[in-house]
């Protein structure tokens, strides 16, 4: 029985123009009501999509998020911590070396701030993010020794294409590398993704990924769209993101996400 609907946010629940549409808001207020938990699931910061969780009515104090692609999982209104897992900056300095090699710009973020390194090329990422969060250029030997949720390279199309082909067998090592959006490449923790996060929040409520439905379009989706009972890939997926959900539903411009709820719960 399916009790929590977590969702991706870009290319999945909001539009092209990065809105909810209204009736996707509709559907899924009308899931809350009848008990069934809905979570969002996104790399970014929770302070970047709080309008998104008041539009929803997530605010209560059994409502939590995934972000930061499931290295943290928090608690809406008071923002309290139930799950954080890291990445060292040790961890991260085989990927700075890559980036001063190649040179390809870095954004560090722990769960609070960005840090865009400023030994390496200029980044794009704060006007790419347009967040309420803070952005702190750093050079990469003073960030400070504590655990950072993921490194972002942001960049064209093209030059991630490129950064990509040129990585190593020993970075696919280190870490789990994600494309979430067309010019963003994203480093996380080798054995962290969305499914994580997940994983302890059904824990929480004592469920498992058989009481979950998920949305997602990415590769940073796919972890979740595996795991999940139900996973529903979005029509403007690609091809092999689509073969590894158990549905195909329209696309985020035709309010995929509701016509595959009404037509599953009703």
């Amino acid at each position: 029985m399916i009790k929590m609907v977590a969702l991706d946010l870009d290319g999945t629940l909001l539009t092209s123009d990065k809105k909810i549409s209204e009736r996707n808001e509709r559907e899924l207020r009308e899931l809350a009501t009848q008990g069934i938990k809905v979570v969002l699931c996104t790399g970014r910061p929770i302070n970047a999509i709080w309008p998104y969780i008041e539009q929803l009515g997530l605010t209560n104090v059994d409502d939590f998020t995934i972000t930061f692609n499931g290295a943290l999982v928090i608690q809406n209104p008071q923002r309290q911590i139930l799950t954080e897992q890291g990445i060292t900056k040790e961890q991260l300095a085989l990927l700075h070396d890559f980036g001063a090699e190649h040179k390809f710009p870095l954004d560090v973020l722990d769960f609070e701030s960005v840090y865009p390194l400023t030994d390496l090329t200029p980044s794009v990422y704060q006007q790419m993010l347009n967040a309420k969060i803070e952005f702190i250029p750093t050079d990469f030997q003073q960030l400070a020794e504590h655990p950072y949720s993921k490194a972002v390279m942001a960049s064209q199309p093209e030059v991630l294409d490129q950064a990509f082909a040129e990585l190593t067998p020993e970075m696919f090592e280190h870490y789990h590398v994600v494309r979430s959006q067309p010019k963003i490449l994203e480093f996380l923790d080798h054995d962290m993704d969305k499914a994580v996060g997940l994983k302890a929040l059904l824990a929480h409520y004592g469920w498992t990924f058989e009481n979950l439905m998920t949305f997602g379009d990415a590769e940073n989706d796919l972890g979740m769209l595996k795991a999940a009972q139900v996973g529903v890939v979005m029509d403007n997926g690609l091809p092999a993101i689509e073969e590894q959900g158990t549905d195909v539903t329209l696309n985020n411009d035709e309010d995929g996400v509701a016509v595959f709820l009404e037509k599953y719960f009703n």
